[in-house]
C-alpha cells in the first residue's frame, strides 16, 4: 500500500439553506478543496461522495455524487456513492484513501454533502431516526418515552417545563446518548455540569470558526437553563440539524510536493462497524480506534488535536475515554482540568464540534478531516491548537443493539 497525503480541503459554511441545492452547497466545496490544493477538477481521476438523507428529504437516490459533481463539470470518472448515516462522508474518505494507497489512482476527491432541514421538522427527524434497525424502532421508541415520561413526571412535581417524544420534537438518537449519560453519571458520579461545560467549550471554539452553524458564546447557565430535550440533556447539550458540505483532495504522498509545500499525511484510515460483545469486552470506538493507532504508529498520548463525534455533550466525554486519552470513568475529570480546551494537553473540536459546527450528517465526517488538516498545517486562525502534529477524527454513524452501526477513525500527521 502506498502512502496517502492530504492536499486540500474545503467546505461551507454549516447552516440552514432551505432555498441553495445540495448541487450549490456540493460545488462550493470542491471548489474550495480544488483551490486549496492548487489543482484543476479536470486532474481528479475519481471521486467518492457520502450522503445520509436525501432520499427521505429531496428524493434523490441512487445517483447523488454523479448529479452534484456532473452539474461542475465533473464526469467521466469512477464517482461512488457512500451511505453509512453519519460516518457517509468518513466512509467516503476511506474509500478515496483505499483508491490512492491500492495504487489504483494517484488524485482523488472525498467529498461529504447533506441537506436535513425541510419545512416539515418531523421529516428530518424521522429521516435520522431511520439509521437504527427499523422492525426494533417502535419498541425503541417506546421504551425511551416511557423512561423520559417517568422523568417528565419528576420535572413536573418541581414545576420544570416538559420535553416532547422521541422522533417527534428531538431525533431519537438523544434519547439514546441520554441514556448513556445517566448510566455514566450513575456510575463514575459524572454531573450535568461535566456535560454542561463540554457545551461551553465547543460553543465558544465555534465562535471562532467562520464555517461553524452556531457561532455564539454561552455561560455554563446558558447551556443549564436551555430547554431540556431528554433529561439530562439541554438544548445546548444537542447538535443541531443542518445543511452543508465539506471536500478534501487525496494524493500520493510521492507526488504531494508537485501541489503543496504542506501536505498532510495519512497514518491510519479505519472504518469498522458495531459487533455483539460482552460487557468487558471493547466497544467499537476502542477496538477501532486502537486499530488505528497501532497501524499509525502512535497513541493517544502523541495526539495533539481531535475533531470527534460529539452529536450530544455526553457523547464527547464518553469518547475521550473510548479514545484512550483518560481512564474509563475520568473524563469528568479531563473537564475539570481542562485537558482539552484549545490550549489544553490534547485539543477536541477545536472547530466548534457538532454541537456548534452542526451536523449536516453526510458531510460531518470529511468536515471534521478539513478541520485537522488545516490544524496540522497552522492554518486554523483564532482556533489554532499550537505545535500541531499529530491529529485524529472520530466518526460514528446509526446504531445496532445500543452500539454504532458504522466506525471510523483516522488518523494524520505532519
Amino acid at each position: 500500500m502506498r502512502e496517502v497525503s492530504v492536499i486540500g480541503a474545503g467546505m461551507v459554511r454549516f447552516g440552514k439553506y432551505l432555498d441553495t441545492s445540495m448541487k450549490v452547497l456540493g460545488r462550493d466545496a470542491v471548489n474550495n478543496a480544488l483551490k486549496s490544493a492548487g489543482i484543476e477538477a479536470k486532474q481528479i481521476e475519481a471521486a467518492a461522495v457520502g450522503n445520509a438523507m436525501a432520499g427521505l428529504i429531496t428524493g434523490q437516490e441512487c445517483v447523488r455524487g454523479q448529479v452534484v459533481l456532473r452539474e461542475m463539470g465533473i464526469g467521466g470518472i469512477p464517482i461512488v456513492n457512500c451511505e453509512n448515516a453519519c460516518a457517509s462522508s468518513a466512509t467516503a474518505f476511506h474509500l478515496a484513501w483505499l483508491y490512492v494507497a491500492s495504487g489504483m489512482y494517484d488524485v482523488v476527491l472525498a467529498l461529504g454533502m447533506e441537506k436535513l432541514y425541510h419545512a416539515d421538522k418531523k421529516k428530518s427527524f424521522a429521516a435520522i431516526g431511520s439509521a437504527v434497525d427499523v422492525e426494533l424502532m417502535r419498541e425503541l421508541v417506546a421504551k425511551m418515552n416511557a423512561d423520559q415520561e417517568k422523568l417528565r413526571a419528576e420535572r413536573a412535581a418541581r414545576g420544570e417545563a416538559p420535553s416532547g417524544g422521541a422522533g417527534e420534537s428531538r431525533s431519537m438518537f438523544m434519547d439514546f446518548y441520554a441514556a448513556s449519560a445517566r448510566a455514566h453519571m450513575q456510575k463514575y458520579g459524572t454531573t450535568k455540569e461535566h456535560f454542561a461545560r463540554i457545551a461551553v467549550k465547543n460553543h465558544r471554539n465555534g465562535s471562532l470558526n467562520p464555517y461553524a452553524q452556531y457561532q455564539d458564546v454561552c455561560t455554563l447557565e446558558d447551556v443549564l437553563n436551555s430547554p431540556v430535550v431528554a433529561e439530562p440533556l439541554t438544548r445546548l447539550m444537542c447538535s443541531p440539524i443542518g445543511d452543508g458540505a465539506a471536500a478534501t483532495i487525496l494524493c500520493a504522498s510521492s507526488i504531494a510536493n508537485r501541489f503543496t509545500a504542506k501536505p498532510v499525511k495519512v497514518l491510519a484510515s479505519i472504518l469498522s462497524s458495531g459487533t455483539d460483545h460482552g460487557p468487558d469486552e471493547p466497544d467499537v470506538v476502542t477496538r477501532v480506534a486502537n486499530k488505528a493507532y497501532s497501524i499509525a504508529g502512535v497513541g493517544p498520548q502523541d495526539v495533539n488535536v481531535i475533531e470527534l463525534h460529539d452529536a450530544s455533550a455526553p457523547a464527547e466525554l464518553i469518547t475521550y475515554e473510548e479514545l484512550g486519552i483518560c481512564k474509563p470513568g475520568e473524563g469528568g475529570k479531563l473537564v475539570d482540568e481542562g485537558a482539552t480546551e484549545i490550549n489544553g494537553r490534547v485539543a477536541v473540536n477545536p472547530s466548534g464540534g457538532l454541537l456548534a459546527k452542526g451536523h449536516p450528517v453526510g458531510a460531518t465526517g470529511v468536515a471534521q478531516i478539513c478541520e485537522v488538516f488545516w490544524q496540522l498545517r497552522g492554518e486554523a486562525d483564532k482556533r489554532q491548537v499550537k505545535n500541531a502534529k499529530i491529529g485524529l477524527t472520530e466518526n460514528g454513524g446509526g446504531m445496532v443493539r445500543g452500539e454504532a452501526a458504522a466506525m471510523s477513525v483516522h488518523v494524520f500527521g505532519v
